[in-house]
């Protein structure tokens, strides 16, 4: 865990990027929402939710046939609907960045099955995709459940609102699809689909793994902040101090100041101060 801590910090500076979670703002505007900005907010989260994009691009890489696309997309689509609706009803909750962490998995899952990798490199034969595709869609549903969770959900009416939530990623769904399938069409009849496409899922097995990493930083900070090297209070009072002794400061040349909302509190029977 301590490797996976320091190679995150090198990569990414900040927790806040790591997934499409659910914003302060989100929360605000949801206290009081009805059915209609709980489908606006599905149909947003699905379209801002990388990983899942990733994963369907994927899925949709190899697919020619118009019944093909719909049979794989109704299976993703009854497992997430599954997941998402149970899990939201029942209250079962996980650690977001390991759900998301897993679901970085299966994009890393999906280029490599494109490239052939199970026939090539492990020399057995590919699992039945229609069936992953239906375990993945249960894995994505449990991730969209643990961000709507998030969320301050009304006991009254609560089953109606998930319904609507479930609506709106279905909704965000078919627009990023259909976006998929015009880029793929158009792509196809070009002579660059075939120079590219072992290129192309490459980078979907790079990016679910660089995304795997990123979730495993976030989960690092959830759950191991001590082990990180400076916390937001560390990071206050080292600048306090560069003020106070800018000449000697070990960190006076350090470039960036840290802006930090104002909480009073104190320290080991210290004085209160704020941030």
């Amino acid at each position: 865990m301590k490797f996976i801590t320091l190679i995150s910090i090198l990569l990414f500076p900040t927790k806040d990027v790591y997934a499409h979670g659910m914003s302060e703002s989100d929360k605000a505007k949801i206290v009081e929402a009805g059915y209609l900005e709980y489908v606006e907010l599905g149909a947003t989260h699905m379209l801002t939710g990388y990983d899942h994009l990733l994963f369907l691009f994927g899925v949709l890489f190899f697919l020619y046939k118009f019944s093909d696309i719909l049979k794989f997309i109704t299976a993703f689509t009854l497992g997430h609907s599954l997941t998402l609706i149970l899990a939201t009803i029942l209250g079962i909750k996980a650690n977001y960045f390991l759900i998301d962490a897993v679901i970085a998995l299966t994009v890393c899952y999906k280029g490599f099955d494109n490239l052939e990798g199970f026939e090539k490199y492990l020399g057995i034969k590919s699992p039945n995709l229609l069936a992953m595709v239906f375990y993945f869609g249960l894995i994505h549903g449990f991730g969209l459940s643990t961000r709507l969770q998030q969320l301050p959900l009304p006991k009254e009416g609560l089953i109606g609102r998930i319904l609507s939530f479930n609506l709106g990623v279905e909704l965000g769904q078919i627009a990023a699809l259909s976006a998929m399938l015009l880029l793929l069409a158009g792509w196809r009849k070009r002579d660059s689909f075939k120079t590219f496409s072992k290129a192309s899922n490459c980078l979907l097995v790079f990016l679910g793994g660089l995304l795997f990493i990123m979730q495993l930083h976030g989960y690092s900070h959830s759950r191991y902040s001590d082990e990180f090297p400076l916390n937001k209070d560390d990071h206050f009072h080292a600048h306090e101090e560069m003020k106070k002794t800018p000449e000697t400061s070990a960190l006076r040349d350090y470039p960036k100041k840290f802006e930090l909302n104002p909480s009073v509190h104190s320290h080991a029977d210290g004085e209160p101060h704020s941030h």
